[in-house]
């Protein structure tokens, strides 16, 4: 059976090299033989906020209103809104989950951050008692894939920005392992925008070189025996770069 592929996205121009990257990524997992689905968040105009708004009927609780407690309910009662309940349907369908994105302010954009919030509901992407390797999603693998705008050599241990595994602790462990996932390495475009295009062009092409070599070699079905998707250090040039997240 093909493996099914969900891309959740976030970028509004579709000349942004964000856009490329999806594009290269739907173009060699299609032709690898996935079943590839984009959730286009800007194209969407979806939702960022999570609010009352997002349930059906009446409220449990309105005067003192739990967003956990109540999308928990709705999620039991079949009371949430039409579009988070066809994004849980993409999750439950999906093997593999890329977030392709461009990095704001260390983390995921708003509107991507609305999607996290809205669709990975309490009861529907994790309880109590199932959380990281217990958690719902453990069959499910799940990947960052995201542009910076600094240098690599900006997020070291010594670097300003600091250790880009500590940035990314909190969407890696505290979101996506904390649902089951597990979240492979992140495939980083550093500073795309400062890139000549004879580099941009490398990282593209290093990018669709991991998804079509690990696809067919399956590891990209695999945690890499890394579940927290660490990224790994290497000596290529800051500016021409894609981290091999497979070493």
């Amino acid at each position: 059976m093909a493996k099914k592929v969900l891309i959740v996205y976030a970028h509004q121009s579709s000349g942004s090299f964000n856009s490329a990257a999806k594009t290269a990524a739907v173009e060699v997992l299609t032709t690898l033989g996935c079943s590839v689905e984009v959730s286009d968040l800007y194209a969407m105009n979806f939702k960022a906020t999570a609010t009352a708004e997002d349930i059906k009927g009446d409220l449990k609780d309105a005067e003192n209103f739990s967003y956990l407690d109540e999308s928990k309910l709705a999620w039991e009662e079949g009371r949430l809104m039409d579009d988070i309940t066809k994004e849980q349907s993409k999750v439950i369908e999906a093997d593999f989950i890329i977030f392709q994105f461009p990095m704001y302010w260390f983390s995921v954009p708003a509107i991507m951050k609305g999607w996290i919030d809205r669709v990975l509901t309490n009861g529907f992407a994790f309880t109590q008692e199932k959380r990281y390797s217990q958690g719902i999603f453990k069959e499910k693998r799940a990947m960052l894939s995201f542009t910076t705008g600094s240098l690599e050599s900006m997020f070291s241990a010594t670097g300003i920005n600091g250790d880009m595994n500590v940035t990314l602790w909190p969407l890696q462990n505290g979101i996506l392992h904390y649902c089951g996932f597990q979240v492979l390495a992140p495939q980083i475009f550093w500073a795309p925008f400062s890139a000549t295009p004879e580099a941009r062009s490398c990282m593209l092409e290093g990018w669709r070189a991991r998804l079509q070599g690990e696809a067919c070699s399956q590891g990209v079905w695999s945690d890499g025996g890394n579940p927290h998707g660490k990224a790994s250090a290497t000596s290529q040039p800051d500016e021409s770069r894609i981290l091999n997240v497979f070493a």
